[in-house]
Parts: C-alpha cells; sequence; structure tokens
C-alpha cells in the first residue's frame, strides 16, 4: 500500500507540509470546492486536493495533491484510508453530491477520527433559491399600506418575485431586504418616467431597479456614476468608510456593473459615467444615451422614480438633489438612500432640508431599509 501511496501522490510543498491536520478536498475540481480552496489558502489552512481524473485541470492551484480511484471501485476505501494517514489528514470537503453522500455513510468505518466538514452540497446548493421563495412569499403575503390616492399595480407573480430576490441576493451591495420591499411596493404606484439612479456601483439596487421597471411598466433606467476612485472620497465621520475605499477599484466596479446589467437588458437601461451634476445637464439636453455595451437607449426627460446614492457628503448630496429633484414628475418618488447612516449625516441633512423647504410638494414619506422615500403630489 506504501508503493500505492506513492505512485498516486503529487506534493510539490510535501517536505515544508505544516504538522497540522490537512483538509481533503475531494473532488477537488468542482467551482465549489475551489471556492473553498480560496477561502483555505487565504487562511493558510494545510490543504490537499484530490481527483479521480486521470488529469484535472485544479490540480496545479493546489499545494498538495493525489489521486484517488473512483467511489464505485473497489480499492477507493482502502486507498482513501492510506492516503489519510500519510497526509495526516483531520477533515474532508466535498462539493459533489454523490461523493458526500456516499462519505456520510462510509467515512466513521474508513476513518473513524475524520470529520466531513460540509453539510449535504444538495442543500447547500438548493438554499438560495429556498430562500428566495420565503422571501418572495412574505412580500406579497404582507403588503405595505401606503398612504397613496390610487390603487398600485398589481403584483408581480410569486415566481417572478422569487426571481427577483435571488438575482439581487448574487450581485455585492447595500440593498437590503426590507429596502428591496420598499422599492417594490413604490414602484407600484410609480407613473410613466424614467428611472434615474445617482450612485450605482456593482448594479445590485441598480438591477432592482430595472426588473421593477420592466414588470409594472415604468420606463428606462439611467444610472449615473463616475466610477471614479476619486469620487469616492466621502469625508466620512472618523474617515472609516474612506480607508476602506482604497480595497476597491472604480474600474473593476464599471466592469461588474456591466455583467450585472447586461443580461437583463432590453434595451431599456444605459448609464452615464460622469459626476451627478454633469449627468442632469446632459439628461436635460439628450433625450438618448448611447454606450459600447448597452447600446441607445432612449429617455422621456421627466423622472418617477429617483434613487439617490452617490457620494454622502453632505455637500455632495445637496448638490445631487438640488440637480435632479426638480425632474420628478407628479406623483412621482424620490428615494434617499443611507439616511440612517453610521458614518455621517449627510443624506440625512439633505433628506430633512428638502422635507422642511417643499412640505406643500409631499404626499408620504416614510424610513425603511435605512433609505428615506418620499412621494410629491
Amino acid at each position: 500500500m506504501q508503493e500505492v501511496f506513492f505512485r498516486y501522490v503529487e506534493n510539490k510543498q510535501f517536505d515544508n507540509m505544516p504538522i497540522s491536520k490537512a483538509i481533503l478536498i475531494f473532488p477537488a475540481g468542482l467551482p465549489r470546492a475551489l471556492e473553498f480552496l480560496g477561502s483555505c489558502l487565504c487562511e493558510h489552512r494545510n490543504v490537499i486536493g484530490a481527483s479521480s481524473l486521470a488529469y484535472d485541470p485544479a490540480r496545479t492551484q493546489y499545494p498538495a495533491w493525489i489521486t484517488l480511484p473512483y467511489i464505485n471501485q473497489a480499492s477507493f476505501a482502502a486507498e482513501l484510508s492510506q492516503a489519510i494517514c500519510d497526509m495526516n489528514v483531520g477533515s474532508i470537503y466535498s462539493s459533489h453530491p454523490v461523493v458526500w453522500d456516499y462519505l456520510s455513510r462510509t467515512l466513521e468505518h474508513v476513518a473513524p477520527n475524520v470529520a466531513l466538514l460540509n453539510a449535504s452540497p444538495a442543500n447547500a446548493e438548493m438554499e438560495s433559491y429556498r430562500a428566495a421563495q420565503r422571501r418572495a412569499r412574505a412580500l406579497l403575503d404582507t403588503p405595505l399600506l401606503l398612504s397613496v390616492d390610487h390603487a398600485p399595480k398589481a403584483d408581480m407573480s410569486a415566481m417572478e418575485a422569487a426571481a427577483l430576490y435571488f438575482h439581487a441576493e448574487v450581485i455585492p451591495g447595500m440593498c437590503d431586504h426590507e429596502k428591496l420591499r420598499a422599492l417594490y411596493e413604490i414602484s407600484r404606484y410609480c407613473p410613466s418616467g424614467d428611472v434615474v439612479e445617482i450612485g450605482s456601483w456593482w448594479g445590485k439596487s441598480a438591477f432592482i431597479f430595472l426588473k421593477l421597471a420592466q414588470t409594472f411598466d415604468i420606463g428606462n433606467l439611467l444610472c449615473v456614476d463616475p466610477w471614479s476612485d476619486a469620487h469616492l472620497v466621502q469625508d466620512d465621520k472618523n474617515g472609516l468608510v474612506d480607508a476602506a475605499a482604497a480595497q476597491f477599484s472604480a474600474q473593476e466596479a464599471l466592469d461588474v456593473f456591466q455583467m450585472n446589467l447586461l443580461p437583463y437588458s432590453r434595451g431599456d437601461v444605459n448609464y452615464l459615467r460622469m459626476p451627478s451634476t454633469d449627468g442632469a445637464t446632459r439628461y436635460r439636453s439628450l433625450a438618448k444615451v448611447q454606450t459600447p455595451v448597452f447600446g441607445d437607449t432612449q429617455y422621456v426627460g421627466r423622472i418617477s422614480l429617483l434613487h439617490i446614492d452617490g457620494n454622502h457628503s453632505y455637500e455632495n448630496a445637496k448638490a445631487d438633489m438640488a440637480a435632479w429633484s426638480d425632474l420628478v414628475t407628479s406623483g412621482g418618488w424620490i428615494v434617499i438612500d443611507d439616511y440612517t447612516w453610521p458614518f455621517g449625516d449627510g443624506p440625512k441633512r439633505v433628506g430633512n432640508e428638502y422635507l422642511a423647504e417643499n412640505s406643500n410638494r409631499i404626499s408620504t414619506a416614510f424610513v425603511m431599509g435605512g433609505a428615506l422615500f418620499v412621494r410629491l403630489n
């Protein structure tokens, strides 16, 4: 058996392998396995890849590698047991449903002291879909009672709502479920017109606006964001946000935004890569926006739903409101994100000023999911 072990082991760092128990990832080349490998390497954990393929492209990504028989071969249990002993394996991760099921039933006999790290991959793969369906049911079963003088548009179907939640969850960003719930409800009351978002970054909320605008036949979506490292400076209290901004690339964020929105575009979404105030000038003068990725998109020049989520400094948030708010049509909505924001009060000050100065134009206002929602008469 020792000769068999040396036949199937390929270990690029064998002499320097830590004494700590190793994690065996098997099969090592599946997408979930590679995700788990990435987290292990970030934590400097001792990890070994394993596969039953004669050649697995994933082997170059692992610091240590072994080849095991397929689980339906008679020699699998013995060779796995020997590998566990020789490689000092303390646990196994498997994202393959059949392999996981086999190991869950046999590992205690093959290697009683070795743990199976993860729960059933079948359940893990389905959980995000199940969660989306649960949230969709809650959304449709408990509508918000808004003070609006006309009936809302008909609800999405349960499957449409589940799809909205599921795909929104895939995109990184800060739009939580409570805010999504509020955006869903106000969209049912929106008049026709353009949907304009100030500050889109990776596109999480932009995706939500796009799907809501399509479902409730509101209008086309325009996203305005400079996607510029220089414009990330927020002047936040204690400088924590500004310090963290160094981790991100604005150009990469634009690439991610385009990847997230492109599959759902029907010629009804586009963007202006410029500061908000410049974007407002452009919007007022041109009815069409053109970009290489999204092509030509027509806009009507009146806003049904305005989402302000740009730079959160008071001066910038105030400039955004001044540049865009007068374009919101009767019965339209203004949403100021991060009205409650632990890192500063710029959006709250701007929102409060707008409420005080325009009380005669406002029919309803509320705060939900950290955002201020304002409907004009």
